[in-house]
Parts: structure tokens; sequence; C-alpha cells
């Protein structure tokens, strides 16, 4: 058996990449306080009680668009979602639960895969157990209370991502692959190249730069 995925999914500027780098210990998905930043998936290996894992980060999830990339966002979450063991939906306690948490919760019970319900930006830890009663609305069990920005609550998220973990059968991984990054200026075809060599829809495909990109 591989290791367990988890995926991380939500609608945007929920803090799916502030968690994903804090649990990774690096950098490595851009945090910025606006829409369509996260596009394309993004891996880590990450570590919790003596257990390695993969996690994926993943942009936005909306669930009614007309727009190209959001609805390739939304497509790279469902791939995630897909290749995931376990599933973190995170969600925003200051806004309550919306239409689109909604319609990502239902998604996610037809996936038959076990989900993590984190109501982010409670970073008025344990002064909020008022505002999360909402969220057993959605049908997916306890909600658990995070702030990402402050690091508190995410070691119990840790340890229910952990118990929801396939068997563990051991696995011999090769340490030495080699690493290739591919850069270049905008538009000139590395998420083609990238999607060619691996045979899969791993990257956004677009003529429309990320700077270019509309965030309504």
């Amino acid at each position: 058996m591989s290791k367990p995925t988890v995926a991380i999914v939500g609608r945007p500027n929920v803090g799916k990449s502030t968690f994903f780098n804090y649990i990774i210990g690096k950098r490595l998905s851009i945090v910025e306080d606006k829409p369509g930043v996260t596009r394309d998936r993004v891996y880590a290996e990450c570590n919790w009680r003596g257990r390695d894992f993969t996690v994926i980060d993943t942009g936005g999830i909306e669930t009614e668009t007309s727009d190209f990339i959001t609805a390739e966002i939304a497509n790279q979450a469902n791939i995630a979602i897909n290749l995931a063991d376990v599933i973190v939906f995170l969600t925003d306690i200051t806004k309550g639960v919306t239409e689109v948490d909604k319609d990502i919760a239902l998604m996610l019970k037809k996936s038959g895969k076990p989900v993590v319900l984190v109501c982010n930006k409670a970073d008025n830890y344990g002064q909020t157990s008022n505002d999360i009663y909402e969220f057993y609305n959605l049908g997916l069990g306890d909600p658990y209370p995070l702030s990402s920005t402050n690091a508190i609550g995410i070691g119990d998220i840790l340890d229910v991502i952990y118990d929801n973990f396939p068997e563990n059968n051991e696995v011999t991984e090769d340490d030495e692959k080699i690493k290739v990054a591919l850069i270049g200026k905008p538009n000139v075809g590395k998420s083609s190249l990238i999607n060619k060599i691996l045979g899969e829809e791993r990257v956004i495909v677009s003529d429309v730069s990320r700077n270019n990109k509309r965030c309504n």
C-alpha cells in the first residue's frame, strides 16, 4: 500500500494554502487574500505521529461558474478528491455555511471518502462554540475549529486525519528520485509540457496568464 493521501478542499479564501503550508513546514503554496491564486494541485510530503503521507493543496471550488479557469480549478480539486484517502474540507467560520459550502459537502458525501470538516478563522479559539453549530447542517459530522493564521487547533485536526488513514503497511520508496524544475516566462507552454510528460491534466492550460485572471 502506498502512503495515504490527504486532499485539502473548499471554496476560495477559506485558508487552505495557509493550513497546507503550516502542516508541511514551509511556504510552498502562495498565500494571498484574493481568489484564484492557487490554480493547480500542489503536492507535498508530511509526517504526523510517525506516519508519512502526501498532502494536496487545491484551488477554491466555485460550483456555479461559466469562467474557464474557475471551472478548471474545480476540476483539479475533483481530481484531488478522487486520489485522496482522506479529505479535509475547510470552511470559514466567520461567514457561516454558504450555498457553495452546501454544494461541496454534497459532492464530498458522494465521494464516499472520510471527510474532516474544519471551520477555519476561529481566531478567538474557545470563544466560537456557538458559531460552529451551524456547520453540523452540512451532515459531515463534527466540525473542528481552526485558526491557521495563529496555528491553533492544527494538532487536533491532524489527529483526526491520522485516525482516518487506511491500515499502515510498510512501503519502501526510492529517496533518490531526480527532481526537475520547469521554468520560463508566461504562455510558452510549460503546463502543456508537464501534462504531456505526466500523462494527466496535472496543471491547468490556458492562454490567460495568472496575472490577467479576473477575481470577482
